[in-house]
């Protein structure tokens, strides 16, 4: 192996480690969004089965009532 061919195999080296980086840091900041819309949806799920409670709640009273 050349010294021209063993640079251009470290440049190509170079320019896959920094598609790599930022491929990470796209999938990092994904990640982060995800998790922001996970614990969203959570908030929102745990909120709608409270609402359902109350509402079996009142109706069981108004069966009861009758």
């Amino acid at each position: 192996m050349n010294l021209q061919s063993l640079e251009t195999k470290i440049d190509e080296l170079i320019e896959i480690s920094e598609n790599l980086i930022n491929e990470n840091k796209y999938l990092r900041q994904n990640q982060t969004e995800l998790m922001s819309e996970r614990n969203a949806l959570l908030e929102k799920n745990a909120l709608a089965c409270s609402r359902i409670e109350d509402m079996i709640a009142r109706l069981k009273s108004m069966e009861i009532d009758l």
